[in-house]
């Protein structure tokens, strides 16, 4: 018996529901009845299919079945064929679907099918019954819409299985992730998909033995990763599927994780360059640059360990400084001062024995530590014959001059801070006896507390009258080739001598006139500067601020309104800090600054690279810029050093995205140096000493001057 085609014809071989006495009872049954074959074409219909879909039979059969389903159940009958061939006796409950009637209205149904197979082939015969009872079809159509948008959507590759392991559907970036190819998904072949997906892993094995496992236990999840043999590497994360807590299957998402693993190798990486700089500057920061000894922070970690020794121990702190230094600095040049500090470091090592600390404080002051020591004034006396030996620099016979001061641990004397403090006192009174020899702390030298006061009482009554003056040195821009920023300097001259800034400065601090001395200096910058500034808006003006001002609950308020009531452009202004401003966990400091920056003030880290911990907070800390600290920059003698150090510090800020300014320039081949490393500003006595506002035109001139030899000098770090 044969069924007619579509367009009439005879000669396809009808399967059995199309016999007569069949037929009749079929079309009898109120459900609607197809009969598809395995291409997916409708071979036979019954009348209940006729009203339910509104199609007469001649218009259906020889249709390809999708013409009666609706958007997004048009899909998986080939997968259900292959389904059913692979157990036909296993019986498949009704699945829901939207089904699509000829005036295009849908409605809601179940579908139940089973397997026929015929002389004329494998069919599928399915059995529709539509049902009223949904009251919410278009919000399920809806939800399920955004369900396949979000599936198609996502990064992740999606694989849904059924309880016996069967693919029942995929995503497309599935099939992308796992580069399957389109014609072996459409054979439906599941061991052929599962062999290719297998091929690419490193460990197959564990892969399968995982999906055993999960199949064992059908409610767990899992989360583990697999390893590709092409280097990549995918999250895998499967969990149960349920339908009405009924276990249906399994979803299965695979994340593409390589990307984001070579991230994170690189910047383990970079963490470990960093780490390793970090062990340098560290190192470094309990090293004297220009002498290789002990510095400041080392030989107070020393003290502190030796005073924690039993009293009995002898403890002996020598502080030294060289008498009239500034001189052989101005007659013969900072090289030569340079050379006579580190031939006096090397005189102080070989005068104490090695267990000994020898520190250089900073300028010309030095320090030695002596533990157990039978006859320290033997000592003391050894470092004032020995440092007296004329030595020879740059042609010229130095015979160096010293007053050293000693102190000793005593009961009354217990603390380092105390041991340096009478150290310091028969330093002054070694000088005030005239100099070049050393002296032992007794109490009468108390007296040179006196003057101490009196130099504090000295400095209030110059606040008060507007004694404290203001000096500015140039910053340049190589890249620009002219001056771009001017620091301002607190000067102050009493009784004719200029008071250097390193002895009334602290002085200030403790006595609280810092704050004032702040905002004497910042106020007359911002009226002697306003024409440069004005004439440009890139120009800026650098205050150095103090850790003592940004305590003040005031401070950032006071910034603000003088800049106003000046008509100072906020964004011409840079505060210069140092690192020490951070140390105090309060983080009103922090605030101050903070708010400052929002009105377009920027902040710079000054002396960097002298604090241990610069390099590890760096990026934690409110700044704009970094000043790189003189020491660092007098390790450039010809130009022709490698320091990787100095390109490490610059390559971190840019990084960071701070520029850098490096200070003590005071050769052409320092600034040649930091100008191929890209440091972005250079300052130092090359350029220009600090001026007055009356020598501002000087200071441009000799500026340009030091610009136009730099431009003829390129060295290559």
């Amino acid at each position: 018996m044969t069924a007619p085609h579509a367009n009439g014809e005879q000669g396809q071989e009808r399967p059995p529901a199309a016999c007569p006495g069949v037929e009749a009872v079929i079309d009898s049954l109120p459900d609607a009845v197809f009969v598809i074959d395995e291409h997916g074409t409708i071979s036979f219909m019954n009348a209940a299919a006729e009203r339910m879909f509104g199609y007469e039979r001649t218009q259906l059969l020889g249709q390809d079945h999708r013409v009666i389903l609706a958007e997004g159940f048009r899909d998986g009958f080939q997968r259900l064929h292959a389904s059913l061939r692979r157990d036909s006796t296993r019986e498949r409950p009704p699945f829901e679907a939207y089904g699509r009637r000829r005036d295009g209205t849908e409605f809601y149904g179940e579908v139940a099918c089973a397997l026929l197979e015929w002389d004329a082939g494998v069919f599928i015969t399915a059995s529709v019954r539509a049902t009223l009872h949904r009251e919410a079809d278009a919000g399920l159509r809806e939800a399920m819409s955004l369900l396949s948008a979000t599936l198609e959507s996502t990064a992740d590759g999606i694989l849904v299985v059924d309880t016996d392991g069967q693919i029942e559907g995929v995503n497309d970036q599935f099939v992308k992730m796992w580069g399957i190819p389109r014609d072996l998904l459409a054979t439906h072949d599941d061991e052929a998909v599962m062999g290719f997906v297998l091929a690419q892993l490193s460990d197959p094995v564990q892969f399968a033995d995982k999906v055993h496992e999960l199949y064992a236990h059908p409610l767990a999840e899992s989360n583990d990763v697999l390893k590709f043999t092409d280097g990549r590497t995918f999250e895998r994360y499967s969990r149960p599927q349920k339908v009405a807590d009924k276990v249906v299957g399994r979803v299965w998402s695979f994340r593409d994780v390589t990307p984001r693993l070579a991230a994170q190798e690189q910047a383990k990486r970079a963490m470990a360059d960093l780490a390793e700089q970090a062990e340098q500057l560290k190192a470094l920061a309990f090293q004297d640059p220009l002498t290789g000894l002990a510095n400041r922070k080392l030989f107070n970690d020393q003290l502190a360990e030796a005073l924690r020794s039993d009293l009995g121990h002898p403890v002996d702190v020598l502080l030294l400084d060289l008498d009239d230094f500034k001189e052989v600095n101005d007659i013969l040049g900072h090289h030569a001062g340079d050379e006579m500090l580190t031939e006096v470091a090397r005189r102080l090592r070989s005068c104490v024995r090695p267990n000994d600390t020898v520190a250089r404080l900073g300028g010309d002051e030095f320090v030695v530590l002596l533990t157990a020591a039978e006859n320290p004034e033997s000592v003391a006396a050894r470092i004032v014959e020995s440092l007296n030996v004329p030595m020879w620099i740059d042609g010229s016979m130095l015979r160096p001059s010293l007053s050293l001061g000693l102190a000793s641990r005593s009961a009354e004397a217990p603390a380092a801070s105390e041991l340096l403090r009478r150290a310091d006192v028969a330093m002054y009174a070694a000088k005030a006896a005239g100099k070049n020899r050393y002296m032992r702390f007794a109490p009468d030298m108390m007296t040179a507390l006196v003057q101490r006061t009196d130099l504090e009482a000295g400095l209030r009554t110059a606040v008060e009258s507007g004694q404290i003056t203001v000096d500015f040195q140039p910053v340049i821009s190589p890249r620009l080739g002219e001056v771009v920023q001017f620091e301002a300097l607190a000067r102050w001259k009493k009784d004719g001598h200029l008071v250097s800034p390193g002895q009334f400065i602290p002085l200030a601090e403790r006595s609280g006139l810092i704050s004032v001395i702040g905002e004497q200096v910042m106020r007359n910058s911002f009226i002697q500067l306003k024409p440069w500034l004005t004439a440009d808006a890139t120009r800026s003006v650098a205050v150095n601020v103090s850790g003592v001002q940004l305590l003040g609950c005031t401070f950032a308020a006071d910034v603000l309104r003088l800049a106003s009531s000046s008509c100072m452009d906020l964004r011409q202004l840079v505060l210069e800090v140092t690192e020490s401003v951070f140390f105090d966990p309060d983080v009103h400091v922090i605030r101050q600054l903070d708010r400052l920056r929002d009105a377009g003030v920027r902040v710079a880290l000054d002396d960097f690279g002298t604090g241990y911990s610069s390099l590890g907070r760096l990026q934690d800390l409110p700044v704009d810029a970094v000043k790189i600290d003189r020491s660092f920059v007098s390790m450039v003698r010809t130009g022709a050093e490698k320091l990787p150090i100095l390109n490490s510090m610059i390559n971190m800020a840019h990084s960071l995205g701070l520029t850098v300014t490096a200070e003590g320039i005071e050769t052409t081949a320092q600034a040649a140096y930091l100008t191929g490393l890209n440091c972005d500003s250079l300052q130092g006595y090359l350029f220009s000493y600090p001026e007055p506002e009356s020598g501002l035109e000087l200071a441009l001139l000799r500026s340009a001057d030091a610009i136009d030899e730099l431009k003829g000098v390129r060295l290559t770090p």
